[in-house]
Parts: C-alpha cells; structure tokens; sequence
C-alpha cells in the first residue's frame, strides 16, 4: 500500500522591523529577526517551510486574506518600534494582524507580536509603568490559566526568559486570556480571540539564543547605565562578556550561578518551550482539520 507522505507545513514569519533595523541585526548579530526566528522554529520542526514578510517596508507585498488562510501558521518578531507612537509601519502591522485574526491561521508572537495582537483585538500599549525589563525577564509566575494552557505547557510554575520591552500591554483586549506575570509586566503571556482568530503570545523571547542577547545588550550598555542596571561602562562589558562566555560554553556552571540562570534559559530545548507548543498544539492540529496533514 503506498502511504502518502504528510506535507510540510508553511509558516509565515512577520518582521517587526524597519529596513533600518534590519540592517543593523545583519551587522551584529549575522541575520535579520525574522531569518534568525525562523531558524529557530526550523530548529524545532526541520521539515518546517517558513516564508517572510517585511509590513514596516513602505509598498511592501502582504499576503491578502486569502494569502493569510493558505499558511498553517504565523509567528511575529519583536520590533524597535513603538505601537504607542503610531506611524505608517506601525499602522500597517496592526491592520495585517487584524486580517490575520480574521484569516483564523493560528498565530504566534513574542514582545512586540503580543503588543500588535493586543492592540488589533482591542486592547491598550504605553510605556512600561514599571521600566524596562532587559537582558531576562525574572520570575515569571504562571497563574492557573496558564497552568491549564497548551502554550507553557512543560514550563515550570515560575521560570526566568530571554527579554527585553520599553512597552507593554496595560489594558488587555475583551476576550483575552492571561496566562502568566511577573513583577515588571502584568501581562507576559497571554492568549486573546477576535474576529473568529486565536492569537498566543508572550512579552518575552524564547526564540533568543544568550549570544543574540549579548548582542543586543551590547548596543544598549547606555541605556542599562542610565537606568542604574550597571554602575559603567567595564560593569555592563563585563555581564556581556560574561553571557558571551556562558553561550560559547553552557557548562560553566559558575557563569550560570552568578548570572542567575538556569535551565530554562541554558537548555535549547526547554528556552524554545512555547515556539515548540504552538507548532505542535496550534499548528499541527490545525493543519490536521484544515486537510493539510
């Protein structure tokens, strides 16, 4: 009997970044944020075809509602932007999201993607109240919400995640799920519903490798000094140095200890936890009832 081989699933990655941005990931860090998160997801699922959209780019081609339907997942970086101040490339990320919700493609997002989820279904961006959270997001408590939900699914009932926000959702849309916190973000993961689409997110980054983050604390060794988060300039290089040092050799154990990481960071496999449970809770299924499997 022959057997049909299942199709690969197709997942469009939505870049959250200006060209300028781009650009600057390309120095740095070797990729831009959607070719590096759809390495990771490949990582997870290497059959995986990913597809890239850029909405920020003025006269950019997006896919139209039936381009939307036709992928079995989309996933949405973080951003520089600042959905609060809007502007042409924030605007139009907003409305591509609203069509995504009413496409009812299942959808992922990380910092910047549960802020444009949250504001198309609704709900409310501004500065962080409580400051921005960079470098790890610490102690995230997963309430009783989340401990049902698919999406953390593996996590434990607090861990520590690659961060880093100026922004957050204050007002969560009307059908909005939380499903976990902590001390500086009162919304880190979430699910929300509209338009007949489920959207789930998290303000954090588990698609970061600890060398990406070192890069991006690196560009801003200011920042962390102005906000009292190192003493100078030899303090931050030093933490860097450290993540560097820690990413090229994930035994050092004394590295981990003083940085105050654990597994849930370290291991590859469990920092991916929620870009894996939603290929393999969301998409796959999904896929499965569409007759794409």
């Amino acid at each position: 009997m022959n057997m049909v081989a299942p199709k690969p699933l197709r997942v469009l990655v939505v870049d959250g970044y200006k060209r300028e941005g781009r650009e600057e990931y390309i120095r740095d860090a070797g990729a831009t944020p959607s070719e590096a998160y759809a390495a990771e997801m490949r990582r997870i699922e290497p059959s995986l075809i990913t597809d890239i959209c850029l909405p920020a780019d003025e006269g950019a081609n997006l896919p139209d509602g039936a381009g939307l339907a036709s992928y079995d997942g989309i996933a949405l970086t973080g951003s520089s932007l600042h959905i609060h101040s809007p502007e042409p490339a924030v605007t139009r990320q907003i409305e591509l999201m609203r069509a995504i919700y009413r496409s009812g493609t299942p959808c992922f997002g990380s910092c910047w993607g549960i802020q444009i989820g949250a504001v198309a279904a609704g709900g409310t961006v501004a500065l962080n109240p409580n400051g921005l959270e960079i470098g790890f997001a610490r102690r995230i408590a997963v309430n009783e919400a989340g401990a049902r939900h698919p999406l953390l699914a593996g996590r434990p009932a607090a861990f520590d995640a690659p961060a880093i926000h100026f922004d957050s959702i204050v007002a969560p849309p009307a059908d909005a799920t939380i499903l976990a916190s902590n001390a500086m973000s009162p919304i880190q993961a979430a699910e929300f519903r509209q338009d007949g689409g489920v959207f789930w997110g998290v303000q954090y980054h588990p698609e970061f490798s600890l060398r990406l983050i070192a890069t991006i604390l690196r560009r801003h060794s200011k920042t962390l000094i102005e906000r009292g988060l190192r003493k100078d300039e030899p303090a931050a290089a030093a933490w860097i140095a450290d993540l560097d040092a820690l990413d090229a050799d994930p035994a050092r154990s004394d590295l981990a200890w003083g940085l105050g990481l654990d597994e849930e960071v370290l291991d590859p496999v469990k920092r991916v936890t929620e870009l894996r449970n939603f290929l393999e809770m969301r998409v796959k299924p999904q896929a499965s009832v569409r007759g794409r499997a």
